[in-house]
């Protein structure tokens, strides 16, 4: 039985993995790359900052990755990786959103601030 079993997954994993490639298979898998990339930056970024950040980049990658996996939805015709990613490229696209949102509340904070107290754009000395 578990020679079986060794013969059907060896057979199993050539049809996917060799028999059946092609471009759009290439694609897909380049796409889970750059859509996983996005957790190696995050990794990275909370490792320099010693706490659990979610840096901008994080969001290009998924918003990249997630269209690539769209588009290879479409072209698989797979309904289930198309509705997956249609829906979380909005997620994605509306945290790029509040961060520049929250940017320029800050800029605008700073700018502010530099207005009310003459001193604070300039240098001490």
């Amino acid at each position: 039985m578990l020679m079986r079993l060794s013969h059907d997954l060896g057979l199993y994993l050539y049809d996917v993995v060799v028999a059946r490639f092609d471009v759009w298979a290439a694609f897909g898998v380049l796409a889970q790359f750059v859509f996983g990339a996005r957790f190696l930056v995050q990794w990275i970024a909370s490792e320099k900052a010693e706490r659990s950040v979610i840096p901008v980049g994080f969001w290009f990658l998924s918003i990249s990755g997630g269209l690539m996996t769209l588009v290879y939805g479409f072209a698989r015709h797979d309904l289930v990786i198309i509705l997956g990613q249609l829906f979380s490229i909005f997620i994605y696209i509306r945290n790029l959103m509040l961060i520049a949102k929250e940017a320029r509340a800050r800029a605008a904070g700073a700018l502010d601030a530099s207005e009310s107290d003459p001193a604070a754009g300039t240098a001490a000395g």
